[in-house]
């Protein structure tokens, strides 16, 4: 690492940054939204002008040293309605999270490509259109992302005019090439992305995804190599300040903690054509994120079956560091489940990644991937409350699970309709058809698929291994006094917990006495999700991902039949249970590999917890990429790692002022544990560390 680089990183790590902020008065704030409400302007008018006045505050800071620019000084967005206006609002919309478009992937791409200007004329042509056909509502819609490029632009001059001022004569140049006009050159290609997601942000969008950087910034790259403008050390040099700009503003952002940002970055994989596209930006960005050691972004891998093991050894050298990533996805089982799913081809070898692991397809998807999530457990719960008695045999039981999958879908739809997102004129700009079509991205595009999670899949399917074992096969416990016993949370019946809890089979074990009843009950989720389409002619997608349901879940849930007791937490994502006897990693990967993944389309990773031991001996990064590629050879779907230290992790808790850069996997993000709410912490220590 240039000397350089590792004075901004450190710069970011100890926010000298922060300095710059502006304390803006909650006040001011207020009366920015009140004057809107004053006004009784149209929410896309309001979108508009939300944007104008956070790029018009906005202060331009250069920090020493810095080849790449814009840093966030405006702290808090305003609102576009009042609270009351807000509650008239969801009086008779459904409104998902803050009622804003995110977690979708922009096409970057084209915009770096012609620059704001062409943008700009484009805009200006639609409206004559839109003019010329008498759409008002499409003409305002326009104007408002007009007006969007202006404050960009202005914003932009502004920058440029501070570069000037402080001697900066690079930056200066620069500023007054782009984003007027096209990148040329690999500087100004990664300077021009720094502003369109930086107003991403300012314009109030989340989890603005990176998407298939790799892939629209590769001829950039191709091109200062070729003709000697940068060299591998210097492009290398500004890649890893790019990466380092990610994190200056992350605290801003929404999530549930520092690092669940969702500033996904997917590398590799098949191109749209079906051709390999790995290459030396792919490695590039291995090896700034190894150097870098920051959350920011986080690293996705595409694979498939042709994916040499030296890929996955790039992959494994993140991981031995604890970063948490890279996430896999193995495109022979996504490809194939996306078109199952109505993505047209190209689209679907095109996909990435959302904030954590939803496959989403850039520039044409307003999928939303984590509009809710089924609690397996909660549906097994009922399963053995309603039925278990009258169940003659294990099938009639299943059979009547399947039904209360059914029951639970129904409930968690119902209300997902007449759904309301704000207008993002500018998120708009940067997505395929908006523009010509004259419609707000918000309203929707060529994907509106929506996306549920499912929680604690391993729990239920230890629990009717445990019904299937001991109440039909062995009828050593009767279905009356294993209901009782999970009433009474086992308080009482000691010897039938711990029959329920050590002599279970158990997902992850490879047991087909346990996997197989997995195969049935994921078909299920995929079957009866598929019956279902939602208010904008989409599909909803299963998925085995938890997100932070699988904490949520457990408030609503008492014991199980596995011999978990209440409020024992499930495990994160798709992973065996948390606290039993697993026989390795080996039997983890065939287990998991089992069910056909192809029909569970919003993503959902297998989630393992390695010792960070295992990295000390010879060999180790082979080993682990081995593991990995097995994984997915056998036809797994996704796969992330944790390279952790339970010891460490609670001295960390202990000592938190020890241990500021410590990186954990928290469930589709990376944070520092310290930073993490004591909920996150214990469970990520409860968490099995395995070895190989």
């Amino acid at each position: 690492m240039k000397k350089r680089i590792r004075i901004l990183l450190d710069n970011v790590i100890q926010k000298k940054h922060h300095q710059f902020r502006q304390n803006i008065e909650k006040e001011a704030l207020e009366d920015f939204t009140r004057s809107l409400k004053e006004q009784d302007l149209p929410d896309v008018q309001r979108a508009k002008l939300r944007l104008s006045w956070v790029m018009a505050h906005e202060i331009p800071v250069i920090l020493t040293d810095e080849r790449i620019v814009f840093t966030k000084t405006v702290t808090k967005i305003p609102e576009i309605f009042t609270s009351k206006e807000w509650d008239r609002i969801k009086s008779n919309h459904y409104i998902h999270e803050m009622g804003r478009v995110c977690n979708i992937s922009s096409n970057f791409s084209y915009t770096i490509e012609v620059g704001l200007e062409k943008r700009r004329l484009e805009v200006i042509k639609a409206i004559e259109t839109q003019t010329a056909r008498g759409n008002r509502k499409g003409i305002e819609f326009l104007e408002a992302v007009l007006q969007s490029i202006e404050d960009v632009l202005r914003l932009s001059e502004r920058y440029a005019l501070k570069a000037r001022d402080n001697g900066r004569e690079d930056l200066y140049l620069l500023l007054q090439n782009i984003p007027k006009k096209g990148a040329k050159t690999f500087h100004e290609a990664l300077q021009f992305f720094r502003i369109l997601h930086f107003t991403l942000w300012a314009s109030g969008n989340y989890h603005n995804t990176v998407g298939r950087f790799d892939q629209y910034m590769y001829e950039y790259l191709k091109n200062d190599l070729d003709n000697g403008t940068l060299d591998y050390e210097d492009a290398l040099e500004l890649l890893e300040e790019f990466f380092i700009s990610f994190n200056k503003d992350s605290d801003l952002y929404p999530g549930m903690q520092q690092g669940d940002n969702g500033q996904s970055m997917v590398l590799g994989g098949i191109d749209r054509k079906g051709d390999d596209s790995f290459n030396i930006l792919s490695e590039m960005c291995l090896k700034a994120s190894l150097e870098l050691k920051i959350i920011d972004p986080k690293i996705n891998l595409r694979v498939n079956k042709n994916t040499p093991v030296e890929q996955y050894d790039l992959g494994t050298e993140l991981t031995k560091e604890g970063l948490g990533f890279p996430q896999y996805s193995n495109d022979d089982i996504v490809i194939p489940g996306l078109l199952s799913k109505g993505y047209n081809i190209e689209d679907a070898r095109d996909y990435v990644v959302a904030a954590c692991w939803e496959f989403i397809i850039p520039g044409y998807g307003m999928d939303i991937p984590n509009i809710t999530a089924l609690s397996f457990v909660k549906v097994i719960n009922r399963a053995v409350n309603n039925h278990l008695i009258r169940s003659k045999d294990f099938d009639t039981f299943m059979e009547n699970v399947r039904k209360e999958i059914s029951v639970e879908l129904t409930h968690l739809t119902i209300l997902l309709y007449n759904i309301y997102f704000e207008p993002a004129p500018f998120q708009s700009l940067l997505m395929n058809d908006c523009i010509d079509n004259a419609q707000d991205i918000s309203q929707g595009n060529r994907y509106n698929n929506y996306g549920i999670h499912g929680t604690g899949i391993s729990t239920a399917v230890d629990s009717l291994a445990a019904i299937k074992k001991f109440v039909f096969d062995e009828r050593s416990v009767s279905a009356k006094d294993l209901i009782q016993a999970v009433s009474d949370n086992f308080e009482g019946h000691y010897d039938l917990w711990v029959k329920l809890k050590y002599h279970t089979p158990r997902m992850g074990n490879d047991d087909d006495a346990a996997d197989n009843i997995a195969i049935r009950l994921l078909d299920f989720f995929s079957e009866l999700s598929s019956r279902l389409v939602n208010e904008r002619g989409g599909c909803y997608r299963p998925g085995t991902g938890s997100a932070m349901y699988y904490l949520w879940h457990v408030k609503d849930i008492g014991a199980s039949a596995d011999g978990r007791k209440q409020g024992e937490p499930l495990s994160a994502n798709f992973s065996p249970g948390l606290n039993i006897k697993l026989n390795g990693p080996v039997s983890i990967i065939r287990s998991f590999s089992k069910p056909d993944m192809k029909k569970i389309m919003n993503g959902g990773p297998l989630t393992l917890e390695l010792h960070n031991t295992v990295f000390n001996n010879p060999g180790s990064i082979r080993k682990v990429s081995s593991l990995v590629k097995a994984y997915m050879d056998l036809g797994g779907q996704q796969l992330q790692i944790n390279a952790v230290n339970r010891e460490k992790l609670i001295q960390a808790k202990k000592h938190p002022e020890q241990y500021k850069n410590l990186i954990v996997r928290v469930w589709g993000w990376s944070g520092y544990f310290v930073e993490l709410d004591e909920l996150y912490q214990d469970h990520i220590i409860q968490r099995t560390e395995l070895e190989l």
